[in-house]
């Protein structure tokens, strides 16, 4: 595993690209350790459906990177999962959502807290200080959150 670490006499750039390195890195780290039941993209799908509510099939495909039709087999298969179902949209009943079941918000929490847990049982490995370094850095973290959705916002994009 490549370990990044700012060195002391860097520089503001450099510090900052140390740290989004680190943040890849336990990305990276949470994806390969995953749950493997479902794709990715359908697990980032899924995910999206649990946050937003209900979206076009079209809207999806423009969220996770995938064409229309990839998007509609993959939806097909959620459905036949029971993780995620096809609905018409009240107001206007020629256009047809993708809504998550309760079964797959019940799998998309499910894995949250595996993962939430795997990073967990890491961060009782550490110092009592390094701990305390992540626990100061978690509102930094959510920030970052936040300032993507208000990225996407202002692009017209919807929130990831």
């Amino acid at each position: 595993m490549l370990l990044i670490m700012a060195k002391p006499d860097t520089g503001p750039a450099e510090t900052r690209n140390a740290i989004g390195e680190a943040l890849y890195g336990l990305v990276t780290l949470a994806v390969r350790d995953g749950p493997r039941e479902i794709s990715l993209t359908a697990a980032s799908t899924l995910s999206t459906l649990d946050r937003t509510g209900a979206r076009r099939l079209t809207d999806l495909a423009v969220i996770e990177g995938v064409t229309q039709p990839s998007m509609s087999v993959l939806v097909t298969g959620l459905e036949q999962a029971g993780l995620a179902e096809r609905r018409r949209d009240a107001p206007d009943k020629r256009v047809v959502l993708v809504a998550v079941t309760e079964s797959g918000s019940d799998y998309i929490r499910t894995r949250r807290r595996a993962g939430a847990g795997a990073f967990a049982d890491l961060i009782d490995k550490l110092s009592a200080a390094e701990a305390a370094a992540l626990a100061a850095a978690v509102p930094a973290m959510n920030r970052l959150c936040e300032l993507d959705n208000d990225r996407r916002a202002a692009t017209g994009q919807p929130p990831g």
